[in-house]
């Protein structure tokens, strides 16, 4: 079986996309072709270096036109044979010059379990909420905000115990195995959108 190519967007430390590369030294069928950051000094561009994965990075003014900026991104992934992109920990909203680019193959990784908690400051949403159960989502990236088809979820409860940094500990940890798990049902073919735009699991 061919790996599956994969672009990756990341605007930091990069941990979910190390979390990608080392899921492949452990066998997971996939190959990071290139990865984007949205800053010229996010660690996560020291880690694809690291790894010798191409790394390209955009400063601010390349956003002055969100659309250009997402024409750019989306000529680099397809040039660089990508057949999903891969959006992990970037801080951008992909406009549709992206989304068209890569039709149903955006996959977003949200901490939470959407609907629930969408936004930017989802882990600290939940924890000012109280809820008792709170986790990570896996889904296709659309032009509604964290509202795309849910590819995969997993619980994360509170502990009684918690502050919010062990309980954000908690959830990037999910994370990281959940992306990878996800990466794994694609390269296997495993995962389909039916006609209500619900993904399905074979």
């Amino acid at each position: 079986m061919s790996p599956l190519k994969i672009g990756v967007l990341l605007s930091g430390s990069g941990t979910n996309l190390q979390a990608i590369i080392d899921a492949i030294e452990d066998g997971l069928p996939v190959q990071i072709v290139h990865v984007i950051s949205s800053r010229p000094d996010a660690f996560g561009i020291t880690r694809a270096e690291k790894a010798g994965i191409p790394v390209w990075a955009l400063d601010r003014s390349k956003y002055a036109d969100p659309e250009a900026a997402d024409a750019l991104i989306a000529s680099q992934m397809c040039e660089a044979g990508a057949e999903y992109v891969v959006m992990a920990g970037y801080m951008r909203k992909l406009t549709p010059v992206m989304l068209d680019a890569f039709p149903d193959k955006v996959l977003n990784l949200h901490p939470a379990l959407l609907p629930s908690f969408k936004g930017a400051h989802a882990i600290q949403d939940a924890w000012d909420a109280g809820v008792k159960v709170t986790g990570v989502t896996v889904h296709f990236a659309n032009e509604d905000y964290d509202k795309g088809p849910i590819v995969a979820q997993r619980a994360v409860p509170v502990h009684e115990s918690d502050t919010i940094d062990t309980l954000e500990e908690r959830i990037h940890a999910t994370e990281h195995i959940l992306y990878p798990e996800v990466l794994r049902l694609l390269a296997e073919g495993r995962v389909t959108i039916d006609d209500e735009r619900k993904v399905r699991i074979s």
